[in-house]
């Protein structure tokens, strides 16, 4: 059912779905087709996973907003030559000798399909499955060799010219020379040919061209997937034969954008609404890249975090760079708990979560503790077994069992690999200094006198509230403590906290410490303070 009240909310899916339903209502479509591409010369990595997660919340936004029917295409290019050898795949040596070729020509190095674009098709299919997306996939091999683009390339063979001016500006004089919007592939080495062409016969629908090695000249249909179109114009030509409607890209082709826009026009369509995705950034602040395969896997996320956190990751400020790297999991996993936890007090449309989830939060039970916490107790328990872990959050919430917490168990298994592989390798204890191991002491007074208080209350946001009390009471010390200089209250510093995560912890940031104090009980947590006291170097 439609709802165009939706077009006010305040939330970039629906301002997207806002110009692709102007759009629908300005050329009368009844239905909208929205497209997402994928190159298949590196695997599939999460930045392609993004794409297609956005557009399918634009698509969501759009049918709540229009309650018109939609379509998403899936395009992957695997007809494009094979121009480098990725770094991380097998048998780089055997890919070599296939440089040039058509991917889906191209033996798969993995040895399990038909082909390395058949290969890469199914890993990009099998992950988007494994996140439930609802789309159509295209094989750009499959489009041409079946003819589904015969009418367009005969249309894009009658404006040649006009399309070469299009491109021609953009090029040096070398390649300004020798363009051509179609690639012929040669009817013996099967290589996608770069080369001029030199004669246009489109009552014939042929191109006329010369093999560089032999000098054996050839005329060829550029239908059947005898040929192919150049990047630029392929993309429009795609825009043009199957009536795309919305497609988004990263800001590295913003002139690609422009461009294909254009030659669209001269074959006779109007350009699909667009949308400019910031590129996502690795460790370093360096452009993630499918063939050098910086930057986290699909496979390492989803060891790491459960598929929601990584849409929730996805969603915030696609317009803005982000670094995408193991550290921003854990705040992605409480942020993704989070949101669900406001769309099921109120079901706002606004909320990442209304996305992520489409429409209605998920019915199992909400964890009853952070993930943050979780890695922290970990820590504590020096463990990455989830059976130690479980015995901790007992204590705090008796009748908890992974069989009635799903949602809670697979944050423990993912918390126990992300404290595996990231955090005990990284962690590095120091001795406390005097002043630190004094406010400790105190800290461990105070939890074991106001013992009653905490245990009085009923566990959750009430008690860690006052245990974190507790741990702001002890750290109100010099040279911890700091003053408000508008109320003259007395506060605590950060320096506080960083001294407890890392005399106690190993590291030097963490959730508030009052939640991992009321998970492990009090009797683990002053066990934890005063043998952290009796190290080796600790002030006495």
């Amino acid at each position: 059912m439609a709802n165009s009240d939706l077009r006010s909310v305040r939330a970039w899916p629906f301002e997207e779905a806002a110009k692709l339903a102007d759009r629908l209502a300005a050329t009368g479509k009844s239905a909208a087709l929205l497209e997402t591409g994928y190159g298949p010369s590196g695997l599939p990595h999460i930045g392609t996973f993004g794409e297609v997660a956005r557009t399918t919340w634009v698509r969501r936004a759009f049918a709540a907003m229009t309650g018109l029917p939609t379509r998403l295409l899936a395009f992957s290019d695997d007809m494009d030559g094979l121009r480098k050898v990725p770094d991380n795949v097998p048998n780089k040596e055997m890919l070599a000798r296939h440089l040039g070729q058509p991917l889906t020509r191209i033996p798969d190095p993995f040895g399990t399909h038909q082909s390395f674009g058949h290969h890469n098709n199914a890993r990009l299919r099998a992950f988007l499955d494994a996140f439930g997306f609802e789309y159509e996939f295209a094989s750009s091999t499959e489009y041409y060799a079946s003819g589904r683009f015969d009418a367009a390339l005969r249309r894009m063979l009658e404006v040649h010219d006009a399309v070469r001016d299009v491109i021609l500006p953009t090029l040096g004089p070398e390649r300004r020379a020798t363009y051509s919007p179609f690639l012929p592939i040669h009817p013996r080495s099967g290589v996608v040919m770069q080369v001029p062409v030199e004669e246009t016969r489109p009552e014939a629908g042929t191109i006329v061209w010369t093999d560089p090695d032999s000098g054996e000249r050839f005329e060829t249909p550029v239908t059947g997937g005898a040929c192919k179109a150049q990047w630029k114009a392929d993309w429009a030509l795609r825009w043009y034969a199957l009536g795309v409607d919305y497609e988004m890209s990263g800001k590295d082709l913003i002139d690609s954008v422009k461009l294909s826009s254009a030659i669209c026009r001269i074959l006779g369509a109007e350009p699909p609404i667009s949308f400019t995705y910031e590129l996502f950034l690795d460790e370093a602040g360096q452009k993630i890249s499918k063939s050098k395969g910086n930057g986290l896997t699909i496979e390492q996320w989803l060891d790491y975090g459960p598929p929601e956190s990584l849409s929730v990751f996805m969603y915030a400020s696609p317009g803005s760079a982000k670094r995408l790297h193991k550290g921003v999991i854990p705040r992605a996993v409480d942020d993704w708990i989070g949101h669900v936890e406001k769309l099921r007090a109120a079901p706002d449309p606004a909320n990442p979560a209304w996305h992520v989830h489409g429409g209605a939060p998920p019915a199992e039970n909400l964890p009853p503790i952070s993930y943050a916490t979780l890695l922290n107790l970990a820590g504590i328990a020096n463990t990455d077994e989830p059976a130690r872990l479980w015995a901790f959050i007992r204590k705090y919430v008796p009748d908890a069992a992974p069989e009635h917490e799903p949602m809670l168990d697979r944050l423990v298994h993912n918390a126990c690999a992300y404290w595996r592989d990231w955090v005990a390798p990284a962690r590095h204890f120091r001795p406390p200094t005097a002043e630190e191991a004094e406010a400790m002491r105190e800290l461990a007074r105070l939890l074991r006198e106001r013992r009653p208080e905490f245990e009085a209350l009923p566990p959750g946001p009430t008690r860690e509230a006052a245990i974190q009390d507790a741990v702001y009471d002890a750290g109100r010390r010099p040279p911890f403590a700091v003053v408000n200089p508008k109320t003259g209250a007395m506060g605590v510093g950060r320096a506080w906290f960083q001294a407890l995560y890392e005399v106690l912890l190993g590291k030097s940031e963490g959730p508030r410490f009052g939640g991992t104090i009321a998970v492990m009980g009090i009797d683990e947590a002053c066990a934890m303070i005063e043998g952290a006291l009796v190290r080796e170097n600790a002030p006495a």
